[in-house]
């Protein structure tokens, strides 16, 4: 059986205090760094930070929150859950990580994509138009800079390098970079092109659908000559200590977040029925520590998964709430899901994931 690695991922939602008012931001930083803390002290593998430059995410610079928690912690993982890299420079980028690896004893990874929100590209004076060339030419750069230096290197989108060494150097193999995919056959054929693993990012409907992209990646890197890379899920999710608690507790706050995505995406509402529909079925992995840990199994046999990142208490949801989520993740649900991998799968595994 591969390594098997079970993470958190968060955005740094601003959340709310017990009057139901939102907390400060910095406030928000300070509690991330706190569950990041306790993520580790309860066993859990990597916490990871995504990157938004919106009014209810504090992460947009997810690297330094990464250090802050590096100097609390000793073995856990530090990484992104996804770093919008058509919009970065890939020096930089560089720069950062390869210092977050040296002061976190070699620590650091990244999940790099394309991003579905759009913020920003007219906050650094990038073209949509260039969507699809920005993110290939960053990512061969971001590659090279991993791989071997001195880089030599030329494209369209910055200037070029010449026989260029960046420092801080990294030991080789260092800073695992995964290729964060949404649903397009194209990134997953890209993420095999480069040699990288693959993480699926699902967050609505049933996550079986990835399967015909489990097999093309797995089909791409053969074509390309790449040996067998590892697979992972970013799912949304929350944890409490009876499924009705769960549901209580994540629902409202689901509501009022996917609300807001409806208004500025044009979606429809979401209703309670459907939010049952993706908790019993879909990617909503929401419910007591068993419940939970049946269904994570269950996926990660069907899509071939060695890695699990839960994106942990959807919306507003309050510290004191989140730090629970974190505790039962790591305490209960994580080796639960070890035990079932383990054990021989039953005939009805893949029902199970499915719903039917």
């Amino acid at each position: 059986m591969p390594t098997l690695e079970f993470g958190l991922d968060t955005f740094l939602p601003v959340t709310v205090d017990e009057a139901g008012l939102p907390i400060g931001g910095d406030q928000v930083i300070r509690n991330a760094v706190e569950e990041a803390v306790l993520a580790e002290a309860v066993g859990i593998d990597s916490f990871n930070i995504g990157e938004h430059y919106r009014t209810e995410f504090m992460d947009s610079a997810g690297h330094v929150v990464l250090a802050a928690i590096a100097g609390r912690t000793e073995r856990i993982r530090l990484g992104t859950a996804v770093t919008v890299l058509s919009t970065q420079d890939p020096v930089r980028l560089y720069t950062d990580f390869a210092t977050l690896d040296a002061v976190s004893n070699g620590r650091a990874q990244l999940i790099v994509g394309r991003g579905s929100l759009i913020d920003s590209f007219p906050l650094f004076g990038f073209d949509l138009a260039d969507y699809e060339e920005l993110f290939e030419e960053k990512l061969d750069l971001l590659v090279r800079l991993l791989r071997q230096q001195p880089v030599t290197w030329s494209g369209n989108f910055r200037s070029p390098l010449m026989d260029q060494f960046v420092s801080p150097p990294i030991p080789a193999g260092h800073i695992p970079t995964w290729v964060g995919v949404g649903g397009s056959p194209q990134s997953v054929i890209r993420a095999a092109r480069f040699g990288l693993p693959l993480m699926l990012a699902i967050i609505g409907g049933r996550p079986e659908r990835f399967a015909p992209y489990v097999e093309l990646y797995k089909r791409a890197l053969q074509q390309h000559g790449q040996s067998e890379l590892p697979i992972g899920l970013h799912s949304l999710g929350f944890v409490a200590e009876t499924d009705d608690e769960a549901l209580k507790i994540q629902w409202p706050y689901y509501k009022e977040q996917f609300e807001w995505a409806a208004r500025e995406r044009g979606w429809r509402p979401p209703t309670y029925g459907q939010f049952l529909a993706e908790v019993d079925h879909g990617s909503m992995y929401v419910g007591s520590p068993e419940t939970v840990a049946q269904r994570i199994a269950a996926v990660m046999r069907t899509l071939s998964l060695s890695r699990f990142d839960l994106h942990y208490a959807i919306g507003r949801i309050p510290h004191d709430r989140r730090m629970a989520t974190v505790e039962l993740y790591g305490r209960e649900v994580i080796p639960r899901v070890r035990e079932l991998l383990t054990a021989a799968p039953e005939p009805d595994d893949a029902a199970a994931v499915v719903g039917t």
